[in-house]
């Protein structure tokens, strides 16, 4: 519960190395006992030992299957989470003492919405100033100064900030904070599974993010890599959205009174017609549309009308031959 400290000594590789070291010692035995005995069943001329044989041998590779998934199993444990609190530490702070985390009050969706909201607009320039630190040192004190930014609504903000730089076509930028992102990213899933607030995990994850071997560094840049992927799919999915909003308002603003695209008439009339309205000459059009096959000459005449790029007269654009033909622009 809240205040009371939960000290935990951190040791390097613990129970996990030594989970690890059993895998690879049994599948290393599993591998030489199957081996012996493929060997032996060549050299067997005996039915019944054949038998007997293939039986053992069907047992050792099912074992060598389940510890070939525990080993893979274990690897995968220890590229996904570094930050593990028996995993990431080394000597020299071997202990941690931090205060248990205390149960959230629970709230509505709605409120939780409206809190995240006033925390980023009360923050934002805050944020904003966390995100272009590109020091590990620099952005560990300034965290420190500011221990209200260690929360999941900086994370959000700095996500939402990169997907608006992406869209604005700010790639370098983006990658600026999609790395400090990542960090605050870090920082809370320390604080998850260690069940104490963000801030008590930001010395601990900058002391070892920068004194970790490679692999863990590996790990970070790995999971930075896949959310730049991310965000760079996301604004491009919102962009293009846009683009598409834009061009639908566009083009209902181009219909004509029928409801139809005069740009999208014109592309479809044929070449001669498309003449006519270029050079805005009426007799031309009309000559053009009496060598036509009537029930085509009418078609094409109405898709004008519709689409507003023949404005007939009150009487008609045959009898009204003031009437300018017009290709919305």
């Amino acid at each position: 519960s809240s205040g009371i400290n939960a000290e935990r000594t951190l040791r390097p590789g613990g129970d996990f190395e030594r989970e690890k070291s059993a895998a690879k010692e049994n599948l290393q035995k599993s591998q030489q006992e199957l081996t012996g005995l493929k060997n032996k069943l060549q050299q067997s001329d005996q039915e019944s030992e054949k038998l007997k044989i293939n039986a053992d041998i069907d047992k050792l590779e099912k074992q060598f299957s389940e510890w070939k998934n525990k080993e893979a199993e274990l690897e995968k444990q220890e590229r996904l989470a570094p930050w593990n609190v028996d995993t990431i530490c080394r000597d020299g702070f071997s202990k941690t003492t931090v205060n248990k985390l205390a149960k959230p009050k629970e709230v509505t969706e709605e409120e939780r919405l409206s809190q995240s909201q006033a925390f980023m607009d009360q923050h934002k320039k805050q944020i904003e100033k966390f995100g272009f630190y590109s020091s590990w040192n620099d952005s560990k004190e300034y965290l420190l100064e500011h221990t209200h930014l260690a929360c999941e609504d900086t994370a959000n903000y700095l996500t939402y900030w990169c997907v608006n730089l992406q869209m604005e076509e700010k790639n370098s930028l983006m990658k600026q904070v999609a790395h400090q992102t990542i960090v605050m990213q870090y920082i809370l899933e320390l604080a998850k599974t260690m069940d104490v607030p963000p801030i008590a995990c930001v010395n601990s994850f900058f002391t070892k993010i920068q004194l970790c071997d490679a692999k863990y560094m590996e790990g970070f840049n790995s999971e930075l890599a896949a959310f730049i992927g991310r965000i760079e799919r996301r604004a491009k999915e919102k962009t293009d959205k846009l683009i598409a909003e834009i061009e639908a308002e566009e083009r209902e603003k181009r219909l004509g009174p029928g409801g139809l695209d005069p740009s999208e008439v014109y592309e479809e009339l044929p070449e001669e017609l498309q003449r006519c309205f270029d050079s805005k000459d009426i007799s031309q059009l009309q000559d053009c549309l009496a060598k036509m096959p009537l029930a085509e000459a009418e078609l094409c005449l109405q898709k004008c009308i519709d689409s507003g790029l023949w404005v007939p007269g009150p009487t008609g654009p045959a009898e009204e031959e003031e009437e300018t033909p017009e290709l919305e622009q």
